[in-house]
């Protein structure tokens, strides 16, 4: 049995920074790289050092035992400060009666609900797309997934208009969010425009989401959205006091704010990438225009259709493998173990990479390649396939993400023909993680679909 001194650190460490410059010029491909020195070594960014596990056994073991692996990191640490204390990043000790408060709000019955919502979102996005035009696809998307998840939320609560702003608010706050995280506290407390911008977004958000809450307290009315199911969630688990068997209203502020965050950004990533391919693909691209010609002629997709799209379902399981939008998972030690033979103490931040395992040439052929057809009869495995990571802490909403990404997809697929419009190859930096901060799409209208020749096909 050996210490955690006995970890070797990766090469290229630099005083002071350690490996952050390495990191900040090409982050996946770094972390991808770190594989090669083992199945545990160990790297520096800046004051923090983080052992980086290197093995799909091992990230899984990690994954599963979330108390001792609890939830935390450095960049855990600052989304809290900025989204609260959520289900996504609140610790242990909390998340089993978190989880089982809001695991109602992602039954299958209510996501069959949400999907009505989702489909009318995607054909109005849709209305705004013209025959020639270019657009910011990433942006597009993300726009798409906040408005849905605004309307999932909230329902008939807020107007247009307000849903409007909110998506806006909502907009800002993802895009600073994440170079929040990487950066010192002493920068995003300085008083420039954008960190202005960032905290009175956030203001705006949480008040908005405190004043619905308060409303739908008073009425306590079913409307069928997600703030309905959080509200009327109850935990009458032994272990539960009575204040402790519903969320307060700082809980559910924390959760709205935690899922608008993760929800619109886990689509819009899946989105992007799964378009991007397929322009980039035409054999997928045509495959997959055959099958929502023949299943949807030409009209919005529901989410009774995604059973007959197991062509859609392949695309957007190899975009996830390839492009998982928790590229990156951190944890912190709570008490001292040991991993694969060495004594780590308590306090110890561990990284896995998702993203790393999907492409393990030993688990994947071509691994590096977009082969949706690698799915075919074949169903993910738990251990070499981590999009929405594993064990209790698994994202509850990895089935909503699914439905609302499968509808998207089939919908533009079935109206619009995408086609990358820059001819470099996209360069991704720590700001464009999990998805391209800008990305040029050309639009193709299709034609409209004949559903009387299919028929008869």
């Amino acid at each position: 049995m050996s210490d955690l001194e006995s970890i070797p650190f990766a090469p290229g460490r630099r005083p002071f920074v350690g490996h952050a410059p390495a990191f900040l010029d090409d982050p996946i491909g770094f972390v991808a790289s770190l594989a090669a020195y083992g199945r545990l070594c160990r790297i520096q960014l800046g004051p923090t050092t983080l052992v980086v596990v290197g093995d799909r056994e091992l990230t899984r073991g990690v994954l599963l035992d979330d108390r001792t692996f609890d939830k935390g990191g450095p960049f855990y640490e600052r989304s809290r400060d900025v989204a609260g204390n959520g289900l996504g990043s609140c610790p242990h000790s909390q998340h089993r009666r978190q989880r089982r408060l809001c695991q109602p709000a992602f039954r299958e019955d209510r996501i069959t609900g949400y999907a009505d919502t989702m489909s009318s979102s995607v054909e109005n996005a849709l209305t705004v797309w013209s025959d020639g035009a270019v657009i910011d696809l990433s942006a597009a998307m993300v726009e798409l997934g906040v408005d849905i998840a605004v309307r999932s939320m909230f329902s008939a609560s807020l107007s247009e208009h307000a849903i409007r702003s909110a998506s806006d608010d909502l907009g800002v706050i993802a895009e600073g969010l994440f170079r929040r995280t990487v950066l010192p506290a002493a920068v995003n407390a300085l008083p420039t425009p954008s960190n202005r911008r960032f905290w009175a977004a956030r203001r705006r958000i949480r008040g908005r989401a405190a004043e619905l809450i308060a409303e739908r307290r008073a009425a306590a009315t079913d409307r069928g959205d997600l703030l309905s199911a959080l509200l009327t969630a109850r935990d009458n688990t032994v272990e539960s006091s009575a204040a402790e068997r519903e969320l307060s209203d700082r809980e559910l502020v924390d959760q709205v704010f935690t899922f608008f965050l993760a929800g619109a950004e886990t689509t819009a990533s899946a989105l992007t990438w799964s378009l991007y391919l397929l322009g980039r693909h035409p054999e997928a691209a045509d495959a997959v225009r055959a099958e929502v010609d023949a299943v949807l002629a030409g009209r919005i997709a529901r989410v009774e259709d995604l059973d007959d799209l197991p062509v859609v379902n392949r695309v957007l399981t190899e975009t996830l493998r390839l492009y998982p939008p928790g590229w990156l998972l951190t944890r912190v030690v709570s008490a001292d173990t040991t991993l694969d033979g060495a004594v780590v103490p308590a306090g110890t931040t561990i990284a896995v990479s998702p993203h790393t395992v999907h492409r393990d040439p030993a688990l994947y052929h071509r691994p590096h390649d977009f082969v949706p057809d690698r799915w075919i009869g074949v169903a993910p495995d738990r251990t070499n396939y981590l999009p929405f990571g594993a064990g209790a802490r698994r994202c509850i909403g990895d089935r909503f993400a699914l439905v609302e990404a499968g509808i998207a997809l089939a919908t533009i697929v079935s109206r619009w023909q995408l086609e990358s419009a820059q001819d470099a190859p996209l360069a991704i930096t720590l700001r464009e993680l999990p998805a391209p901060r800008t990305l040029p799409m050309r639009l193709s209208a299709r034609t409209a679909v004949d559903t009387s020749r299919i028929a008869h096909t």
